[in-house]
């Protein structure tokens, strides 16, 4: 019963008040939908058009064919699609050339003492 007088308590209080438009972070983008990336719903209506000597299967076929189109599109669209696989290997090693730089300074400038690194 005490769980039931907290839920009780909380409805009673007002919402907190929203923030002005002003203030309002715009909304994050919504992430896209997994069903929108898979193709085996159209090939399995397909089969079972082809199955029932449906007339429907020209119109199933026309939106799988719609849905490599589309994701045609998308794939071309994609960053750095356009990059050979030396060029993505250069950029690889340049990063990790540019990681342990950045270590080994890190070390260097954590050996001259000028940070206090408190010791737990």
């Amino acid at each position: 019963m005490a769980s039931g007088g907290a839920a009780a308590r909380a409805a009673e209080e007002p919402p907190p008040p929203e923030p002005s438009a002003e203030q309002k972070p715009p909304p994050p983008p919504l992430p896209p939908v997994q069903e929108e990336f898979s193709f085996l719903p159209l090939v399995h209506d397909i089969i079972k058009c082809m199955d029932k000597d449906s007339q429907d299967v020209h119109q199933v076929l026309n939106e799988l064919k719609n849905k490599f189109q589309e994701m045609r599109k998308l794939i071309s669209s994609m960053p750095g699609i356009g990059v050979s696989p030396e060029q993505q290997q250069q950029q690889l090693q340049n990063l990790r050339e540019q990681v342990r730089t950045k270590n080994e300074l890190l070390q260097k400038y954590k050996s001259l003492c000028m940070f206090e690194i408190p010791k737990e």
